[in-house]
């Protein structure tokens, strides 16, 4: 049976009266790439925040390794305004925070990329890898952690000779080209040892080549770190090519999952990205 590495439960977010997420339930199985589409403003961000701990959802549960990892439920004022399904579901609130989430396996990157831009391509990446570092104040100040920094600067650049950036390890991030700038965000976020991989829009502003070679690069570190990966792209040839399952939010809803075939040919799908005439 394969085993499921992520799975969203009745997940709803309300921001005082409006409710961006409602009822959002899906799961990704271990190895598969998975896909969350939509138009823009169908709440696809919103939710990829509840799941990584930015947000603490108004209902729902998320587990992680088939583990609860966050629950909510209506409480305060919410309880009077909540406009969202599944009320009285749920009653624990159990919150982690992103860094927490991060330390369980999930690592993720963001629409708009947050490189440290002044830094270089190594030191990106050798930052993220003391996200698993056992060093302290008063070890990292008595310089007692060598043998550790010594290793993570050695795995450092053994994954920027895997991800192709070996040779831009010396230039400042925020001068390589946009489509290397993307390749290093997601090789910091390999550096945090996940097993499930969030990528958010990652082929945002690119022109086709470099969607082309991103395409190709989640394929490639997808299989040599048995990755899982769940993404959020508007580029459908991406999508499409990659993806073993797509998930469709529309206005905060749920409106179809399956395979990318049907999800091509799936009439509420076209509705939401194409509209409806006027007089149907």
């Amino acid at each position: 049976m394969t085993k499921t590495i992520l799975k969203a439960e009745d997940i709803t977010m309300q921001f005082g009266g409006v409710v961006a997420v409602n009822n959002f339930s899906m799961e990704v199985h271990e190895g598969e790439i998975v896909a969350l589409i939509g138009p823009n403003g169908a709440g696809k961000t919103t939710a990829f925040n509840v799941i990584t701990g930015v947000y603490a959802p108004t209902n729902g549960a998320v587990y992680f390794n088939e583990e609860m990892v966050i629950s909510n439920f209506p409480q305060g004022k919410m309880k009077k305004m909540y406009a969202g399904e599944n009320h009285g579901k749920y009653t624990k609130k159990l919150e982690k925070t992103p860094d927490q989430i991060t330390r369980l396996g999930v690592a993720r990157t963001f629409q708009n990329i947050r490189l440290f831009r002044s830094l270089t391509v190594f030191e990106n990446v050798l930052i993220a890898k003391h996200m698993r570092s056992k060093a302290n104040v008063f070890s990292a100040t008595f310089r007692l952690n060598g043998k550790e920094e010594q290793k993570n600067k050695k795995e450092t650049m053994e994954l920027l000779e895997i991800v192709g950036l070996s040779d831009l390890k010396d230039e400042i991030a925020g001068s390589l080209p946009y489509g290397k700038q993307r390749h290093l965000e997601i090789a910091r976020a390999l550096a945090t040892d996940p097993k499930l991989l969030l990528l958010d829009e990652p082929a945002a502003g690119m022109n086709p080549q470099e969607t082309d070679e991103l395409t190709a690069f989640i394929k490639r570190v997808k299989e040599q770190f048995g990755l899982t990966v769940f993404m959020i792209e508007h580029h459908m040839d991406l999508v499409m090519e990659i993806s073993d399952r797509i998930y469709v939010l529309d206005f905060g809803k749920p409106i179809a999952a399956g395979t990318p075939d049907e999800i091509q040919n799936n009439k509420r799908v076209i509705e939401a990205y194409l509209g409806v005439p006027e007089d149907e």
